[in-house]
């Protein structure tokens, strides 16, 4: 069965110099445990693939089915309550709360979807970033950690509650080589765990890690291996 079940989906947006179609009836078919690179040209759709994908954006047409759900079809409320329990994103820049500790960060999902009882959070979250490598980190503000150890708290973040989706928009855009691959080791050991990790990149250092690639070009597949 799979995970993304994309059908045939155009977007087009409307702007002051007209019409302007994002994605060409672009079709895509990812099961568990995949770990997908979604690659191209600036402008060539791959923003846009990825807001279907997560329920951020509605297709003008085509069928977006995510972990079995029917994404389009979903109004706003419940896009919130799937996204939450189905979809874990990670951001090039982190996008910790620098108010809270990173293991509160990593609380945060698990706090807005109720999706475990309260005294089991803490110790998941410590679980987590014991997985990624930054246990002892847990206490300190995001401030305090490297970028490095930033991105995987953001990963610690997005697996709290479980989903069987994970995607990441240029996660090792603002690190150093080395800690790129660290990060993309991460994300190979997730996906051979049975997420299916979706990662957009214009980096090449993603090849040995990826179980398949995505091209697009001017919002059409291009190529697909």
């Amino acid at each position: 069965m799979s995970v993304i079940d994309v059908r045939e989906v155009t977007k087009t947006y409307d702007t002051p110099q007209g019409p302007f179609t994002a994605l060409r009836g672009v079709s895509l078919q990812t099961g568990p445990g995949e770990f997908l690179a979604v690659v191209g040209r600036s402008g060539s759709g791959k923003s846009t693939l990825i807001n279907m994908i997560t329920g951020i954006d509605r297709p003008t047409s085509g069928e977006v089915h995510v972990a079995g759900a029917a994404v389009h079809e979903l109004d706003q409320r419940a896009l919130a309550v799937w996204r939450g329990r189905n979809v874990g994103v990670v951001f090039q820049f982190f996008q910790l709360l620098p108010t809270l500790t990173v293991a509160e960060n990593v609380m945060l999902p698990m706090d807005f979807c109720d999706s475990y009882p309260r005294a089991e959070r803490r110790p998941r979250a410590l679980e987590l970033l014991e997985r990624v490598g930054i246990a002892e980190q847990a206490d300190k503000l995001p401030a305090a950690l490297s970028g490095g150890q930033q991105q995987r708290a953001a990963i610690a973040r997005a697996l709290a509650n479980d989903p069987p989706l994970l995607v990441a928009d240029e996660p090792t855009g603002n690190l150093d080589s080395a800690t790129a691959i660290e990060v993309l080791e991460l994300f190979a050991g997730i996906a051979a765990g049975g997420t299916t990790v979706v990662m957009v990149t214009h980096g090449s250092e993603a090849g040995p890690y990826i179980t398949s690639t995505v091209e697009l070009a001017d919002g059409a597949v291009s190529a697909h291996v």
